[in-house]
């Protein structure tokens, strides 16, 4: 089924499936299977098209979601970085920017680069 350009899964509960949709978590989905009124235990293949409708509707008039959410969220970087705000800084230099320390654990920012191979020490072979 695909919903907003994006394939959901068939097979899962709809609020579930509505999750794989970027911007939309359990709780929002939840929220919008509410608003609409379809039961959030329905699978996604079982909804007719009146229900997908529906769904794509109140997507579209009450959420910010996927490409358009992208482009927002990277324009606010952008404008971090234009008035040289620190936490611009910090994404310019690819580093943490919500306080998180450096000296261990900033893998996921920093990427997976490891400088040093060992203790150092060299081993000494035997004669």
């Amino acid at each position: 089924m695909r919903l907003i350009g994006v394939n959901i899964p068939d097979n899962k509960k709809i609020k579930v499936s509505l999750a794989y949709i970027y911007g939309i978590g359990l709780n929002t989905a939840g929220g919008i299977l509410k608003t609409v009124g379809i039961d959030p235990d329905k699978i996604a293949k079982d909804l007719d098209q009146s229900e997908v409708a529906k769904l794509q509707a109140e997507i579209d008039k009450n959420y910010r979601v996927e490409g358009v959410l992208r482009q927002v969220i990277k324009q606010n970087i952008e404008r971090l970085r234009d008035i040289k705000a620190y936490r611009g800084f910090r994404h310019i230099y690819r580093l943490p920017a919500r306080g998180q320390r450096t000296k261990t654990n900033s893998r996921t920012v920093r990427g997976n680069v490891r400088k040093t191979a060992g203790s150092g020490r060299r081993k000494v072979d035997l004669k």
